[in-house]
């Protein structure tokens, strides 16, 4: 528990810059409106839309909080702080079977553009489930940057866990091929894929993609297949185009959302679950291994709107 906690605190400290661009501004609208009339609803979306939900993603909010305020005959400004809170969250929410895959055997593929963090996020799930007694295999199926299969062989050596790798400029598929029939053999639990994040050319992308998928279907059809998108969360619209874009090139899981404590743009996170229906499995707001935590839309949403002392 003293763990979570700790997380808590760090992810309300790490989203200090959201909550100042969003709650400052919230705040005077509540006392600064003694009607809730369409000016206070008009304000209101704009500083959603500042904080980065996106405009669809504010209408929802907003419709559903006006629907609320008729519902629960509310007159006073400052009674729908709650209303909102409760809006935004159910615009989120990850389903019980979001984590599946880490009760049976399973390839977890994580995509994304250079630069995200993609291959930490495979070395901190690595150790993260390697200390829940799993046992994980993680494969530097990045063949294209000699950095990634460094860096991914120190986070193995990190966590302790086994890496399948080739010389820079293999082919991915081949990694993985190896990377699968070595977890078979060894009875791995789970096995964690780092892979090239290349979009601008998105042909050889999908074709690379393809082929990793075929190369796990035929040699190992019966594990849960598990694909993550890999976003920073610094990018903002950005980030959402980028989710948008992958999902055309892949069936995509779920979403691993880092450095939400550099950015004033944390309202992305909810943004991305509203308007692609993809939820956010795992969010990240630093670089220790236990700065990636399953996402939890409740506290995500509270951590929005406290107040630090």
């Amino acid at each position: 528990m003293g763990e979570k906690k700790g997380f808590f605190s760090r992810l309300v400290s790490g989203l200090a810059k959201t909550r100042n661009n969003i709650i400052t501004g919230i705040d005077n609208i509540f006392k600064g409106f003694s009607s809730i009339d369409e000016d206070f609803y008009e304000e209101l979306e704009e500083i959603l839309i500042m904080a980065d939900l996106g405009i669809n993603t504010t209408t929802a909010i907003i419709e559903n909080l006006q629907k609320k305020v008729k519902e629960q005959k509310i007159k006073e400004p400052s009674q729908c702080k709650q209303l909102l809170i409760d809006s935004i969250k159910e615009q989120m929410s990850v389903d019980e079977t979001a984590y599946e895959f880490e009760n049976q055997k399973s390839i977890i593929l994580l995509i994304g553009v250079n630069g995200v963090g993609k291959t930490t996020s495979v070395g901190k799930l690595a150790g993260q489930l390697k200390d829940n007694g799993k046992k994980v295999m993680v494969a530097a199926a990045d063949t294209f940057r000699a950095a990634a299969i460094e860096q991914l062989t120190e986070w193995a050596h990190r966590a302790n866990v086994e890496i399948i790798s080739q010389q820079e400029g293999s082919d991915p598929a081949a990694v993985i091929y190896d990377a699968v029939t070595a977890a078979k053999a060894r009875n791995t639990d789970v096995l964690l894929c780092d892979t090239a994040g290349r979009l601008h050319n998105k042909k050889n992308l999908m074709e690379e993609l393809r082929k990793i998928s075929r190369v796990i279907d035929r040699e190992y059809p019966e594990a849960h297949k598990e694909t993550l998108v890999v976003l920073d969360g610094t990018t903002g619209q950005n980030a959402l185009a980028q989710a948008k874009q992958f999902s055309e090139v892949a069936d995509i899981n779920g979403i691993i959302l880092t450095k939400l404590d550099g950015t004033a743009k944390g309202g992305i996170a909810i943004a991305i679950q509203s308007e692609l229906g993809i939820p956010v499995k795992y969010i990240g707001i630093g670089e220790k291994i236990d700065d990636l935590q399953k996402f939890n839309a409740d506290e995500f949403v509270n951590a929005l709107f406290t107040a630090t002392e």
